[in-house]
């Protein structure tokens, strides 16, 4: 079973050099510790001034350090397993600077894991390290609309293909393909392990028990990814996933994820370890400044939707974590169901557009075509109810869904506009609401296309008072290095449009439409016809860097 750990992953604390040879308590008390802190077990038992925390604690002590070790101000532990005379050290009480402030008290201790990205990046020589190390590598929509698709679409088939919008980024040039397929060969030898079941199991979710039904996690127990089809073509990669939709449909995050970080390897594996260490400081540094940024919007409520188009795992987590110590309440959880199940964190997501272009796709003619949308959210609220009731109305078109939608549709909890510009998309579905004699204020908005912070400030301030909101933060949170590499810039490290979406149920042509046209996906035959069904009312094409 995979610990999370990886190799130059450390216990925090483990590597700090022994206090009698080392400067740190001076360093220490600059920083306004307790320079006893860094006594060693010896020092500390000769020491009268140190107290135990109490008992017997055998040879691993426990201490409490702040901003020491990984550059962040957070409780760290870490295990000293050096002994002397045979007698136990004792568990040291050292208090926190006074700008430490816990931003959730989860009342357990956790032992904290400090990786260095950087040698850890330097050190991919191995024969192969693999980038997704669990099923639960992925986002909880998929889950969440897994379990409905096992349990009304079991014989669906449905095949997923990856899209490369920013045609200019040639990724089997950047990418060795037997990489490629290497990654994804260990991806289907993965299985849920027992402490994931258990944890699928047992907590809760969105605020209800038991969400995932036991025969549905029973056949989890034993899910596997299907075969897929790679080759490459014109500099780009043909990768195909043809199968059981309810199979399928997992492979769209850990194929993405997968692609991503190959390519952010590819554009480091000529750094050495100096130059690495110099990039990722400066990335944390620029991640602190949006964190610092956010601090300032009172009442904010923002999540992590970065997992498909991360830099790396490891970033990915430490962003999460930056987030969960740096704004405190404000970061309500994260997509990515193992670092939720890891840090204790809600895991969040509720649908996506694969459902209705799967229906759609499904529909014997145009009539049920155009209620194909309306179709999936019956489906969904046959499982799902409370803060999962969110609509995402764009797949084909948001004035088009807005105008033929049924008056019940207004009684669910919220909308995710996903491809119109925030401001836009939310003013739209608030007089929405209100034509059809609903409160905005009662309403919730899910903002999540391609948000950077000035757009997060921007549409809080706007929104602010007139309906509740959230943000899904992706891209621009978990693989941004615009100006960080250290030898100018460095274009593959530049974040670029990929997306894995269905393109055929059933061997029927998928279509999605967009409120952005460069977002359309399908055959140029099936995208006119979509649009004879469901017109281009607000259509509006803008280019898509994420």
């Amino acid at each position: 079973m995979d610990s999370g750990l990886h190799r130059n992953d450390t216990v925090v604390g483990k590597n700090i050099p022994d206090p009698s040879t080392s400067p740190l308590p001076s360093t220490a008390a600059s920083l306004g510790l307790d320079p006893r802190a860094f006594l060693n077990p010896a020092q500390a038992r000769r020491d009268p001034r140190v107290k135990p925390e109490g008992g017997d604690c055998g040879v691993r002590r426990q201490c409490k350090i702040a901003g020491i070790v990984g550059g962040a101000e957070q409780p760290y532990q870490f295990a000293a397993t050096h002994q002397r005379d045979g007698l136990p050290p004792p568990r040291l009480s050292i208090p926190r600077p006074a700008r430490y402030k816990a931003s959730r008290e989860t009342g357990a201790r956790a032992m904290a894991t400090y990786t260095d990205i950087a040698r850890r990046v330097y050190n991919h020589t191995w024969k192969l390290d693999p980038i997704v190390r669990s099923l639960l590598d992925t986002d909880f929509y998929k889950l969440l609309m897994l379990q409905m698709i096992w349990g009304l679409y079991p014989r669906v088939n449905a095949t997923f293909s990856l899209i490369n919008r920013t045609r200019s980024v040639r990724l089997a040039e950047e990418i060795d393909i037997d990489e490629l397929r290497a990654q994804l060969d260990h991806c289907r030898t993965l299985r849920f392990t027992k402490k994931e079941m258990i944890w699928l199991a047992g907590n809760s979710f969105y605020g209800s028990k038991q969400i995932f039904e036991p025969a549905f996690l029973k056949w989890l127990e034993e899910f596997r990814l299907p075969e897929y089809r790679l080759e490459q073509r014109n500099g780009q990669f043909v990768l195909e996933f043809p199968g059981a939709w309810v199979e399928t449909s997992m492979w769209e995050i850990p194929a993405l994820a997968i692609i991503n970080e190959l390519r952010s390897r590819a554009a480091l594996k000529n750094y050495g370890p100096f130059a690495l260490d110099v990039l990722y400081a400066r990335a944390k540094a620029k991640m602190w400044e949006k964190v610092e940024r956010l601090q300032k919007l009172p009442d904010l409520k923002i999540s992590d939707f970065g997992t498909r188009r991360r830099h790396s795992f490891l970033w990915q987590r430490w962003c999460v974590e930056a987030l969960k110590e740096g704004i405190g309440e404000a970061f309500t959880g994260t997509s990515n169901v193992k670092l939720a199940m890891d840090n204790d964190l809600e895991a969040l997501g509720t649908n996506a557009h694969e459902l209705p272009m799967v229906l759609a796709a499904l529909a014997p003619n145009d009539e049920a075509l155009m209620a194909a949308p309306y179709r999936v959210l019956q489906d969904w609220e046959s499982y799902y109810g409370g803060n999962l009731k969110i609509v995402l109305p764009d797949a084909f078109g948001t004035d088009s869904f807005l105008k033929h939608a049924p008056d019940w549709v207004a009684d669910w909890t919220g909308f995710r506009p996903d491809s119109a510009p925030a401001i836009e998309g939310g003013e739209k579905i608030i007089a929405w609401w209100k034509s059809r004699g609903r409160d905005p204020r009662e309403k919730l908005l899910i903002f999540s296309d391609g948000l950077d912070v000035d757009m997060i400030e921007e549409a809080y301030l706007h929104f602010d008072g007139r309906v509740r909101m959230t943000f899904g933060w992706g891209t621009n949170l978990t693989n941004d290095f615009e100006g960080c590499a250290p030898d100018g810039p460095n274009p593959g490290l530049d974040p670029i449009s990929i997306v894995a979406k269905v393109s055929e149920a059933n061997g029927r042509p998928a279509v999605k439409l967009s409120d952005n046209p460069a977002k359309a996906t399908g055959t140029p035959e099936e995208i006119a016809r979509y649009l004879s069904v469901f017109g281009d009312a607000g259509m509006v094409a803008h280019a898509v860097k994420v």
